[in-house]
């Protein structure tokens, strides 16, 4: 998943949603200078994601995409899918998107001299280009997409997917409702689990 729902299934707790933003930029026994519900953050954050490759509904979206894009089209469908929690987010949330993303950014601001380098970089893009409420536009779609094309090593053509997403909307807004619950039921128990097996601190 990307990081509108990573931030959302961090369940309103602080420390769980710094581990759940910087788990990919921590690497090898990085992990074992985190503590507490910020480890909690970044073991939750790998279950997701190990949960969603999985899943055979995404697995489904991502057969609309895969025979184009081929190894990026589970980059892409999770930025698919935060552009649907995005626009759908009055389903999911009592607080307003523009607010979230605030108390979100806010949140992470606190502790920036605790997290990664690489991760402050690109956060401060992040925030100055509101990324966690463009997800919710075609716009931020395109520009989140070209971005990553720009970046990866090889010829990924991520920057052609929005037109995928215009074409197939309403079969992957139907795939990301039915998962999304899935995955919500998911990490909630799996995040029980995580601080049950490693105790509360």
């Amino acid at each position: 998943m990307n990081f509108l729902a990573h931030a959302y299934l961090s369940f309103d707790r602080e420390g769980i949603l710094l581990g759940n933003f910087v788990a990919d930029f921590i690497k090898g026994k990085e992990i074992q200078t985190y503590k507490n519900e910020v480890l909690h953050g970044i073991l939750l954050h790998r279950e997701i994601d190990s949960f969603t490759d999985s899943h055979p509904l995404v697995k489904a979206g991502q057969s609309y995409l895969r025979r184009k894009f081929r190894h990026y089209s589970p980059v892409i469908t999770d930025i698919f899918f935060d552009y649907f929690l995005a626009k759908n987010w009055d389903k999911y949330s009592p607080i307003p998107l523009p607010r979230f993303a605030e108390m979100t950014y806010v949140s992470i601001e606190k502790h920036l001299d605790m997290l990664p380098e690489s991760f402050g970089k690109m956060f401060f893009w992040m925030k100055k280009q509101n990324w966690l409420v463009s997800y919710g536009t075609l716009e931020g779609i395109q520009q989140s997409l070209s971005g990553l094309s720009r970046r990866t090593r090889f010829e990924s053509k991520m920057n052609e997917a929005p037109a995928v997403l215009v074409e197939k909307e309403k079969e992957f807004e139907l795939i990301f409702f039915a998962f999304f619950e899935d995955l919500e039921t998911f990490a909630r128990a799996k995040l029980l689990e995580i601080e049950h097996h490693h105790g509360l601190h």
